[in-house]
């Protein structure tokens, strides 16, 4: 028996066994070196995909929280589904941002006592970007409000009715639009 382990190791010399040897090693290097990468790689993604949805929900919530603030004393809205107008579930929602996430459009679910309905709006960023701006809630402006209510009347049949909730705007408090160097050109 001792012999025959000889025998084995005179026939595998010591340079093929140091080749031999580190070829594997090498390869499982590499192998567990791009395990790591593609790892690393997936982990970033998805954090990416988490901060993204995260930063929707935070605008979503903004949005919707400011929009309830202008319903809740509107006085149409009070007369046609009633008091307390409450705010629907946010996986019923739709939420589409657009420039950069500074503008957003948006439309979730309210019902009252004597009715539901669509809220359906369009805001803008209003303050500007910095690095520190994830940190801190956004400020939107709204543009475009309206609701599409279903109202159930005496025949049960539904009636739909169309609300613009922003017709009490005070357009003098907009600025006037400065002029691009362009159009001054052109004048």
């Amino acid at each position: 028996m001792l012999g025959r382990r000889l025998v084995s190791l005179l026939r595998n010399s010591p340079v093929s066994q140091v080749s031999s040897a580190s070829k594997p090693v090498d390869e499982g290097k590499a192998k567990s070196l791009g395990h790591k990468a593609v790892s690393t790689i997936l982990i970033c993604l998805t954090g990416g995909v988490a901060l993204s949805a995260i930063d929707d929900i935070a605008i979503y919530h903004g949005c919707s929280s400011k929009a309830m603030d202008k319903i809740s004393n509107n006085k149409a809205m009070i007369d046609v589904i009633g008091e307390p107008i409450v705010k629907g579930s946010w996986y019923n929602a739709s939420l589409a941002v657009a420039h950069r996430r500074k503008s957003v459009s948006c439309s979730f679910p309210v019902s009252g006592p004597q009715g539901d309905g669509l809220l359906r709006l369009k805001a803008v960023r209003s303050r500007g970007d910095s690095w520190l701006s994830f940190l801190r809630p956004r400020e939107f402006d709204i543009l475009v409000m309206d609701a599409v209510l279903t109202v159930p009347s005496n025949e049960e049949t539904q009636r739909t009715i169309k609300i613009n909730l922003l017709d009490d705007v005070d357009f003098r408090e907009c600025q006037a639009c400065t002029r691009s160097p362009a159009s001054k050109t052109q004048q």
